[in-house]
């Protein structure tokens, strides 16, 4: 079965109180400072949760031309997910300090792998401590199971060849800041710009202003009026490096719009081969 995307911090608070409590990841982190995610994590983490490193744990080899965040081989993600204890039916909880920006890596890694039981912890850790949820300094040791079992792919995803041969029959979505996205300023990759065609939904507008996910009925309306009467299936999600991404595929699952591609190579691959056709918008 799978399981509603979200979970609030009163639910995960019951959950964790159960015989069988579910596996709780901290996926915090900082494109600046690599190390600052696991230093929080020291600091004060949900009692339980171990942590999930987006360098080390959520993507695989960089070689300069697949981005800044490539996934990993999905032999690679099965050893992990068997590392830290992941098998089948087992429940996943995900969060992070960021608004869920990097736990939606996570969440959706673990969806691709075909482990449907897995959510985001809705609101992250401010939403737990907001809850009166205790925090913990202790560091949780995994607990090995086997290697994750093979099943196909259960997301969707494109590459930038696929990408360009279909540019102009699918939708693309760009999760990036709007100055970034319209190519005003770029602090991360060598090239501004955005990939021609695709529309701004900056991930950060899925969100109310306490940080948790706004209403299922309203992001279906925000999502539907940028997908102007395509299918989700005609939808490609892409960011910086296929991290925020997946927060606007989260958030159109929430809102029932669920089989929307993620391209992971996103702008940092894309932007890396100056033959492919690029674009900048004016500010309007």
């Amino acid at each position: 079965m799978i399981r509603p995307p979200l979970i609030s911090a009163a639910d995960l608070q019951q959950a964790l109180a159960q015989p069988q409590p579910p596996l709780v990841l901290d996926c915090s982190f900082d494109l600046a400072d690599a190390a600052a995610g696991e230093r929080s994590y020291r600091e004060g983490h949900i009692p339980g949760a171990l942590y999930v490193n987006l360098d080390e744990d959520l993507s695989g080899p960089k070689t300069g031309r697949n981005g800044r965040h490539p996934l990993a081989g999905r032999d690679d993600y099965a050893r992990w997910m068997g590392d830290i204890g992941v098998v089948p039916g087992r429940e996943v909880v995900v969060y992070d300090r960021q608004a869920a920006m990097y736990a939606v890596r996570a969440w959706w890694v673990l969806l691709w792998m075909g482990h449907p039981t897995v959510r985001v912890l809705d609101g992250g850790l401010a939403a737990w401590q907001a809850a009166g949820g205790a925090l913990s300094q202790q560091t949780a040791q995994p607990v090995p199971a086997a290697r994750y079992p093979d099943q196909a792919p259960q997301r969707s995803t494109i590459d930038a060849q696929q990408l360009e041969q279909r540019l102009g029959d699918v939708l693309v979505l760009d999760a990036r800041a709007p100055e970034r996205y319209r190519g005003e300023v770029e602090p991360i990759d060598a090239v501004a710009g955005h990939i021609p065609g695709a529309k701004n939904r900056f991930f950060k507008d899925n969100l109310q202003p306490d940080g948790r996910f706004k209403p299922a009925e309203q992001l279906r309306s925000e999502f539907l009026a940028m997908l102007d009467g395509r299918t989700p299936e005609s939808v490609v999600n892409q960011c910086g490096s296929g991290v925020t991404a997946c927060h606007n595929l989260l958030a159109m699952e929430v809102a029932g719009l669920g089989g929307a591609a993620l391209y992971p190579g996103s702008w940092s691959e894309w932007s890396s081969d100056s033959a492919r056709p690029m674009e900048k918008s004016p500010r309007l």
